[in-house]
């Protein structure tokens, strides 16, 4: 019997949860850590913020959905993984060994690198549910109090999307409350153009995005480095092309809300072998650790180069289909080296993304994500707010009722030609 067991519990985590089970039957034992007993739907954090969601709405609490699909559960969350030991040692004194790992832990939010930045300080965050409830009373108080908001990313972002969703969303929310009038917009990004997510566009993503925001009269700031933080206050360097600034700004601001760079949890930080610099998990084409072989990483934690060079650092984002795509290779490979098989599944990395706008937004599809690429389309229209809504209500049932795919969603992804996984090339020995 195998002892596969998965750290973290996000979206990443739990579909490979619940994908392990159906892969490997009951045969084999499956552990879950996870800091903390619940699933949180982040793509629904910037209606919390808002107050349009509550938390009962977008959470899972994950002990008996687990307890029916037989996979043990520890809350207790990772204190460290020995992976030279094949353990992970818990934050209540305890320790789980696996035969393999699959690492889901998303990021450590790293607010600390610029000051004054973060929740603790003077900017409001959606990055976890409870960064976005406590953004809340803040919003209620801008409505009472209007004032100049900053929305957007700093440098080393890598999860843009949310910028832009919050952005349009808390617009929205404002003209709903009869107070946008009173309320200067100004969206601040370390991308070199608008629409960039990392990705270098999609489809025509700058030139909707850019309309947009001339239509509800955002302005922006593009090539930004914030470099700090005070009360009411925002210091940005706009860098130009050789790296020097080309203008600085000061930004009064009466509500702030700026995405932060990601780097690796502690748990996993400063491994020889399995992380880089930045504490993200190295991985090969199969989501296999080439220096642990019986590690492999999905999600947020995976390391991911740049796109390319850009005046102020600009991270890869990991999107919701793009990460389950590695999910389901994943699980097919540790299949395999249970079975006494070499990896062969690799995972497409294709993208679907819903950006809501709070009664319209923008939808895109990058096949894979990283370009040059098979598919590179996108369009706008208030069917993608209205998508955006039935996919929050989709997944959390998916997640509630322990299911990673049910068969009409597999059979939709078929009609749409979009795969998880790449061709498998089997040789006739097998």
């Amino acid at each position: 019997m195998a002892h596969v067991v998965v750290l973290g519990a996000g979206l990443g985590g739990t579909i490979m949860a619940y994908e392990l089970r159906d892969a490997l039957g009951s045969e084999h034992q499956i552990s879950v850590i996870n800091k903390g007993p619940e699933y949180s739907f982040v793509p629904s954090n910037p209606w919390v913020a808002v107050g349009w969601r509550e938390r009962d709405a977008v959470t899972v609490d994950l002990a008996p959905v687990f307890a029916k699909r037989k996979i043990a559960f520890h809350p207790q969350g990772a204190k460290r993984l020995h992976a030279t030991e094949k353990r992970v040692e818990l934050n209540d004194g305890q320790s789980i060994s696996y035969d393999y790992l699959a690492i889901a832990t998303g990021p450590e939010l790293a607010f600390d690198e610029i000051p004054g930045f973060g929740p603790e300080h003077f900017t409001q965050s959606v990055c976890q549910i409870d960064h976005a409830l406590a953004a809340r009373p803040a919003f209620d108080n801008l409505v009472a109090n209007p004032g100049p908001v900053v929305i957007g990313a700093v440098q080393g972002a890598s999860c843009f999307g949310p910028a832009y969703e919050f952005a349009f969303i808390l617009e929205k929310a404002l003209r709903d409350a009869k107070v946008r009038d009173r309320v200067p917009m100004t969206f601040v990004t370390s991308e070199p153009y608008i629409g960039h997510l990392g990705l270098d566009g999609v489809g025509d993503t700058k030139g909707m995005i850019e309309s947009a925001m001339r239509e509800r009269h955002i302005k922006w700031i593009c090539n930004a480095k914030v470099d700090k933080v005070e009360d009411g206050m925002i210091s940005v360097s706009e860098i130009a092309d050789d790296g020097s600034v080309k203008q600085a700004h000061e930004l009064p601001f009466a509500y702030s809300m700026m995405l932060p760079a990601f780097r690796g949890v502690a748990a996993v930080r400063d491994i020889e072998g399995l992380t880089n610099p930045r504490g993200f998990i190295l991985a090969d084409q199969y989501q296999r650790n080439p220096g642990f072989p019986e590690i492999f990483s999905v999600g947020v934690c995976v390391a991911i180069p740049p796109m390319g060079k850009t005046p102020v650092p600009v991270g890869v984002p990991k999107t919701g289909f793009m990460i389950e795509s590695m999910v389901t290779a994943t699980v097919q490979n540790i299949a395999r080296l249970i079975a006494g098989e070499e990896p062969n599944a690799v995972p497409t990395w294709n993208a679907i993304c819903l950006a809501d706008f709070g009664d319209s937004g923008i939808a895109f599809v990058a096949q894979p994500q990283l370009p040059p690429r098979n598919v590179n389309w996108s369009s706008e229209g208030k069917w993608v707010h209205l998508a955006k809504v039935g996919f929050e209500k989709y997944f959390l049932g998916k997640m509630r009722s322990g299911q990673s795919e049910p068969f009409y969603e597999h059979l939709a992804l078929q009609v749409l030609g979009i795969d998880k996984l790449k061709a498998v090339k089997v040789d006739p020995a097998e």
